[in-house]
């Protein structure tokens, strides 16, 4: 497959959240309960290693998997593992993504724990109820801001697994591309993104269970919305619906 670098165009406006669901669940409908069990697996695994190690290749082996229903193949259980194939660049991108979250998070707890040990009450006197006020309102604050930051992070990184696995690229040059063609298009990919928190989130109230159960859908859509930016290499024909006509 042909590589691409940091300078592949990308379609601005191109991600439709609505029409990335319907075909995500499209493409894996014929093998649902083989797709549920891989992104068990792969979540299990991708967390036994603390920093993402062995969840960049888990990711990588989904993506894989669902481009080779995209491409009318059929997919076996070990197509999951082949995501080890682009296991030295999945580390080095989900390291890009983890560390300015840490670097994000460690304030946080820090103003939290501080804040805490100052309005901590002395000589039995009872803290000020303003420094408390104050207190918790810098916090609700510095917490908003922080979600503000790791949800940008986060549709900037979007398609950095596709993007290594489809286009063969390096981690660094993977989550260049994924952030320019993220931003590009950040407002439909916010409102997927936010559909498939949405999903996950009925999928946690069913015991945790739930969250397998959607998350082949909510893979395959952002597995759509790459090929909508980006499109896809080495695909034989369209085996999707087309999309809704645009008014824009």
């Amino acid at each position: 497959m042909q590589n691409f670098s940091p300078a592949t165009p990308s379609k601005r406006g191109a991600v439709q959240p609505i029409y990335c669901l319907k075909t995500g669940w499209i493409l894996v409908r014929d093998q649902y309960w083989l797709f549920v069990g891989m992104s068990a697996v792969a979540i299990i695994l991708g967390s036994l290693v603390p920093f993402g190690i062995m969840f960049g290749p888990m990711m990588c082996g989904i993506y894989l998997s669902v481009f080779q229903r995209r491409r009318g193949q059929t997919v076996e259980f070990g197509a999951l593992f082949k995501g080890f194939d682009f296991f030295g660049e999945s580390v080095v991108a989900t390291l890009v993504h983890y560390l300015p979250i840490v670097i994000i998070i460690i304030p946080f707890y820090i103003a939290l724990y501080g804040g805490l040990f100052l309005i901590m009450p002395r000589q039995g006197r009872d803290p000020d109820p303003s420094t408390l006020i104050g207190f918790f309102a810098v916090l609700v604050v510095f917490g908003l801001i922080m979600m503000v930051l790791i949800i940008l992070l986060s549709v900037i990184f979007t398609f950095s697994y596709p993007l290594i696995v489809d286009r063969k690229m390096s981690g660094i040059d993977a989550v260049k591309l994924s952030a320019r063609g993220a931003l590009a298009n950040f407002w439909p990919l916010l409102g997927l993104l936010l559909l498939n928190g949405l999903i996950g989130f009925a999928g946690v109230l069913l015991c945790y269970v739930g969250i397998f159960l959607a998350l082949p859908v909510t893979l395959a859509a952002i597995a759509v919305a790459y090929e909508q930016v980006f499109g896809l290499g080495e695909v034989p024909g369209p085996i999707l619906p087309p999309p809704p006509p645009s008014f824009t």
